[in-house]
């Protein structure tokens, strides 16, 4: 996925998730590679791998790990309601992609304070 030592470079698939992650204002080098590694997997097993489902994944994991006020700030009120919409349900279901990668941040140390706070978020 992330090539042989470098030499070939990053995998299509990473390179996809680290302009999603600067679209929605989250620097890739945030994010760590197992991370990326584990949300192209995640996508690849909910069989979504298209470029609104990539963007919709990135955004979701650039909300938890920038917090609500800073992800509001790079990409409006709007595109914030529906992430925290998103997020909620995703916490009542319990299950599906969008609780799999909320918890892959949860475990990666990577999920601000103020979203485990206001969702009262814990990895069991």
């Amino acid at each position: 996925m992330l090539g042989l030592f470098g030499i070939f470079g990053r995998s299509q698939e990473i390179q996809r998730l680290d302009r999603a992650f600067r679209a929605a204002g989250l620097h890739p080098r945030i994010v760590a590679d197992a991370v990326k590694i584990a949300t192209a997997k995640q996508l690849k097993q909910a069989r979504s791998g298209a470029s609104d489902e990539v963007a919709e994944a990135a955004e979701l994991i650039a909300y938890c790990a920038l917090g609500p006020q800073e992800f509001a700030l790079n990409n409006g009120a709007e595109r914030t309601e529906a992430v925290e919409q998103r997020m909620e349900r995703a916490i009542e279901a319990g299950q599906g992609l969008d609780a799999r990668l909320i918890l892959l941040t949860l475990h990666a140390k990577l999920t601000h304070p103020s979203v485990i706070d206001r969702y009262d978020l814990a990895a069991d």
